[in-house]
């Protein structure tokens, strides 16, 4: 039988569908080194308050260092048939020193264990997924360098609206991507490790403040013992950060599946990034990005599981609180991989130039350019609008350019029109280069 936490006030074993039920160390292994982290620098707070000598608290801490380098190493194998990681850890730490593991937990709840190692956890991941974020954003900036030239039509209800630079358009998922980062920048930041909290009402030891060699991380006493164990809300903020830079890299994913298209063509995407068909042989699918625009589902479905477990419990720990833990490392997962695939998607994408330039002969795309034409010859904006309007509907009803109309045909809709002035506006390059109140690098 394998040696739980608990149980003393207990005459009978759990039934084996409650334990398997209850039973959280096939997911929550994640935090082995967390909890060895924390185990650590709790040996040296039980050491200054005179619980563990000199020469037991080296013992322990050999013993958790050795266990922490197997975990590094992959090499950990944790029990299945362990409530949890902290009572795995704890068992091992027993099976090497002894009895002396038993004193380890003086001072020391689950509670305030599970709460330091997912904090240490998601201190650790966000610092990934900040880093990754930042690779495609620069991933991003490049393809915006590389094609700084390259004007795409851009669009308002899936309509070609008025050209772009592609810059432009790159770099806008690249501010977005900056405010992820900064999201998640910030809740690691309000996130303070600490002990000290017991189960909940603090312990008879003093925590001071302790800096961790391993990590230079700083552990402080708890401002509320009661509030740091029943607080959920950093799993929230993160899971709420990942399901909008979830949102962002889906939107993205659904600009490149639109313009791979045989009806957009403005991009290749490369074969590594596509998968086939079954079926037709000729298809080329951009999967991987259909993907991380499905799996968005999933980003906001975890964010709403931890909302609900949390909505009604009263304070302080319940068990529902394990709940947290496969929402939290699912979303945090998930957008990792995802920012890694489209960072290599990102980086071998190639615009079908001739293609885009065939959009860009459009010319709907330059009505505002007419419309601001006639502003600067002293015709009030909202005539202007109605006299491009209807320039624009005389065109598509006749097939006719208005490029090829003759001067006496558009002096029919405006005095003001001047055919050779207005040729020079139907430039995708004149039409983005007039927008000067853009501040482009």
């Amino acid at each position: 039988m394998v040696k739980k936490l608990w149980g003393g006030r207990f005459t009978k074993e759990a039934d084996p569908l409650v334990e398997k039920f209850s039973r959280s160390i096939q997911y929550d292994h994640k935090l082995a080194k967390y909890d060895i982290f924390g185990s650590i620098a709790h040996v040296q707070v039980l050491k200054k308050a005179g619980y563990l000598k000199p020469s037991e608290a080296g013992r322990l801490t050999r013993a958790l260092g050795a266990i922490f380098a197997a975990v590094n190493r992959g090499e950990f194998k944790y029990d299945h048939k362990a409530e949890d990681i902290h009572t795995d850890i704890q068992n091992k730490l027993q099976g090497v020193v002894g009895d002396l593991a038993l004193k380890l937990h003086t001072a020391r709840s689950r509670n305030d264990q599970v709460v330091f190692a997912v904090k240490s956890y998601c201190k650790t991941e966000l610092a990934k997924l900040i880093a990754r974020i930042d690779v495609l954003g620069d991933a991003l900036s490049k393809l915006a360098i590389d094609n700084k030239k390259l004007v795409l039509p851009g669009f308002t209800h899936m309509q070609h609206a008025q050209p772009v630079y592609a810059k432009d358009y790159l770099n806008a998922y690249v501010h977005m991507l900056t405010r992820d980062a900064g999201r998640l920048a910030a809740i690691s930041d309000s996130m303070k490790l600490t002990m000290g909290a017991g189960a909940l009402a603090g312990t008879p030891v003093a925590f001071g403040a302790y800096d961790l060699a391993m990590n230079g991380v700083k552990i402080g006493a708890p401002a509320n013992s009661l509030d740091s164990v029943s607080d959920r809300d950093f799993v929230i903020e993160i899971l709420s950060a990942l399901s909008i830079a979830g949102m962002h890299l889906s939107r993205l994913a659904e600009d490149f599946v639109i313009w791979s298209t045989k009806e957009f063509d403005f991009i290749e995407i490369d074969e590594a990034f596509c998968t086939g068909s079954s079926l037709m042989p000729q298809k080329k699918n951009a999967d991987s990005l259909e993907l991380i625009r499905g799996r968005t589902g999933q980003l906001y479905g975890n964010l709403v599981n931890v909302l609900t477990v949390m909505k009604g419990l009263p304070l302080t720990y319940n068990r529902d609180m394990q709940c947290d833990k496969e929402p939290l490392f699912s979303s945090i997962e998930t957008v990792l991989t995802e920012l890694e695939i489209l960072t290599g998607l990102v980086r071998t994408l190639k615009f079908n130039k001739t293609k885009i330039e065939e959009h860009l002969e459009d010319e709907s795309l330059y009505a505002t350019d007419l419309v601001y034409y006639l502003v600067g010859k002293s015709v009030p904006f909202k005539t202007a609008h109605t006299i491009v309007g209807k320039l624009i509907r005389y065109s598509i009803e006749n097939d006719l350019e208005i490029k090829s109309m003759a001067p006496a045909e558009l002096e029919k809709f405006s005095s003001k029109f001047d055919r050779e002035e207005i040729l020079k506006l139907f430039n995708p390059r004149v039409s983005v280069e007039a927008k000067r109140s853009i501040k482009r690098k």
